[in-house]
């Protein structure tokens, strides 16, 4: 009994793979067309350009004042002396926190526009899916190694679609 079972089993399997729709698309494409992209793209650098500013502010501050320093430092008092020594040790601190505070803020910023992004696609996606009764939708900018684009629909027009793009 089991054996007529399983070879049953074995004889509608192929049938069943044959119904399964797999699709796949490539997010990269999809992603930098997006109007969300570019604004988030946009944001980010005007983001960047102002820390960069601030950064370069507080460089040029620490540059006249070390400048300053040199040159007055034959001539001060020693308790003068080791006062400014030490503003500018406390002014060069600040500098190298600030731009690691810039850079995480700006990262943080850029993860957070990029994620919002990434779950627009990603329910996009699962409604097609839905829609469509796929199986799998990969998308080809991850990584996998190999997909048939012959038993696999490309959907990224119909993302694109469903995107507004």
């Amino acid at each position: 009994m089991k054996k007529i079972l399983f070879a049953a089993i074995m004889l509608l399997a192929p049938l069943t793979m044959s119904a399964q729709k797999f699709g796949h698309f490539n997010s990269a494409e999809v992603v930098q067309l997006m109007p969300e992209y570019n604004a988030a793209q946009t944001e980010l650098q005007n983001l960047a350009k102002q820390y960069e500013d601030d950064f370069k502010r507080m460089q040029d501050e620490f540059q006249k004042k070390s400048e300053e320093f040199e040159k007055e430092q034959a001539n001060l008092l020693d308790n003068v002396r080791q006062r400014r020594q030490t503003e500018l040790q406390d002014l060069y601190q600040r500098l190298e926190q600030t731009y690691r505070d810039n850079q995480q803020a700006l990262q943080k910023a850029q993860t957070e526009k990029l994620q919002a992004i990434s779950e627009k696609v990603t329910e996009a996606v699962k409604k097609i899916g839905d829609e469509g009764g796929y199986v799998y939708i990969m998308d080809i900018t991850s990584g996998i190694p190999y997909i048939s684009t012959k038993l696999s629909t490309d959907i990224t027009p119909e993302l694109k679609k469903a995107l507004g793009i």
